[in-house]
């Protein structure tokens, strides 16, 4: 399978988009790709942990949205494709609020906030 079907194939059986888009720069990446013989790779999507969709705020498991391919890495080494939909960052993955910002010195100077 080409390693866009893949991709459309997540998108529309797991998470029930109606329509997968992506320019004309991922799709020439993934075709290229594939001559240079990643076309049999896995696909990894990195999307909102939040959302079926690409939309953080539609909560849940809608169906009938637009997934948008925005940009795709190739992880030669790890052997798999990434197809990175929506604005997310690709860090790995983060609470809404780190436990790092509950980390300071309290008036004595010792550390409190550690676990």
């Amino acid at each position: 399978m080409p390693l866009f079907e893949k991709i459309e194939t997540i998108a529309r059986e797991i998470y029930r988009a109606s329509e997968v888009t992506a320019d004309a720069k991922v799709l020439n990446q993934l075709k290229d790709w594939e001559t240079a013989g990643y076309g049999d790779l896995p696909v990894c999507m990195a999307k909102t942990q939040y959302s079926f969709s690409t939309d953080p705020n539609l909560k849940g498991a809608p169906s009938d949205h637009a997934l948008n391919i925005r940009e795709v890495r190739l992880s030669a080494g790890a052997g798999f494709v990434v197809a990175i939909a929506g604005d997310i960052m690709t860090m790995p993955g983060l609470p809404r609020v780190p436990a790092a910002e509950a980390i300071h010195l309290d008036e004595s100077g010792l550390i409190q906030g550690l676990f």
